[in-house]
Parts: structure tokens; sequence; C-alpha cells
């Protein structure tokens, strides 16, 4: 059967959590590169892309927002956070996400991607340690764009080379816990589907009107109706 759904999962409080691995990988690079411990309680972090993070961050401590600020902080962010996975016993996928995942890639009627503003490089790292990195054939990245809602059109683009026909909006699925991964969906056409596993509850996700809304995804049989 020819592969009709792409389902576009975020990652971070959608997927996986990583306890304080990543947060602590970000404030690490930031000390060690830059001399300054930074406060990330004034960073703008839930939905946004890895690159703007780093840029919020130089911005706030008047450090110049150069390429090279950029590509040697996040170098230094990525190794961390794989040093960070490997040592500590921390995180974990959330309920219900191993099954579901696996289940959908043994789908042929369904195309599993990612839409996350990890780079790329940090969503293997993360999801190679939980152990789910395998079952997603291509994704949209923080290496695409700095800014979220263009990620869409990408993924967009390259589910429909991978699978060599064009692809209707509607039979897209955004997947998120965050408002800005249910805007992000909406601005390409696709349905979105939220999760209330981040630092969003049911009701405050509510209120962006996603098509589909999960307290959590531990009723896997209820999660694969609605594709």
């Amino acid at each position: 059967m020819k592969k009709t759904k792409v389902l576009l999962f975020d990652i971070d409080g959608t997927l996986i959590h990583t306890g304080r691995c990543a947060l602590d990988a970000l404030e690490e690079a930031f000390l060690r590169n830059f001399g300054v411990s930074p406060d990330l309680k004034r960073v703008r972090i839930a939905g946004i892309t890895d690159r703007n993070i780093a840029r919020q961050m130089l911005t706030l401590y008047d450090i110049p927002v150069t390429g090279e600020n950029l590509h040697r902080f996040l170098d230094t962010y990525l190794a961390l956070l794989e040093t960070n996975l490997r040592e500590r016993p921390a995180g974990g996928t959330l309920p219900g996400v191993a099954e579901l995942v696996e289940t959908l890639s043994q789908r042929d009627d369904v195309l599993l991607g990612l839409l996350t503003g990890n780079l790329e490089n940090g969503a293997r790292i993360k999801l190679t340690h939980y152990g789910i990195w395998k079952h997603f054939v291509f994704g949209a990245y923080a290496d695409d764009s700095e800014q979220r809602n263009d990620l869409g059109p990408v993924a967009h683009a390259r589910a429909a080379e991978i699978l060599g026909c064009d692809i209707a909006p509607e039979d897209i699925y955004v997947i998120g816990d965050t408002p800005r991964d249910i805007e992000c969906g909406k601005i390409f056409g696709a349905r979105t589907v939220a999760v209330a596993t981040g630092d969003y509850t049911t009701e405050a996700l509510r209120t962006d009107t996603p098509d589909f809304l999960f307290e959590n995804f531990s009723d896997v049989k209820s999660v694969l109706e609605i594709f």
C-alpha cells in the first residue's frame, strides 16, 4: 500500500525528556566558551530552535552574535549533551512513545519523520540514546532554519521527495507539546496533534485549538485511531 500519511514528531516533551542533561549542557557550553554562567530562566526554550536559543543567550549577555560564536557554542553543547546522556541515568521516552513509534514504523501507509527545534546531530544523539532514532526516516531541523515556522514546509517538501508524489497538507500530522508546534503545523495546513507531556497542560494547549489533544500517549490504541 502506498504511504499516504506523514507524521512529524517534535522531540523534547513529546517523545522524550532528558532530565537536566540538555539544559546543563547548554549552561556548561556557554560558560566554557564565554566565561558566563547563564540564567536560562530568562531565555525562551520550549518550542524554540537550538539556533534561536543560542542567539537569545548571546544577545542577553551582550556577546556578538556571529557565525563563529554560534558555531563553537553549539558544537560544545552537542559534545556535552552526548557526554551527559552517556554518564547520567536520566530521562527516557515518555508514556506510550516507544510502543507508538515502533507500531507506526511498521505500517506501510505511514511515513515517520521529525519536525524539531533540535539540530540534526542533537536529535540523533538524544533519540539514539533512548533507542528510537531508527524509526524516523527523515526530518526538518534547526540546521534548516532558525525559525520554527519555516520547518513545516521543509519537512513537507522532503516527504514528497521521499514518496515521489505530492502530499496534501491534511495528510500531514504535526505532533508536539507546545503552542509553537500547533502554530507550526497550522502555518502550512497540516493537522495538529498536541500532547501535554511537556511544559503545557491540556487546558493551555486547548486554547490553540489543535485538531487532536492528549494528556499523554499511554493509550496507544486511541492515538493510533486518529491516523
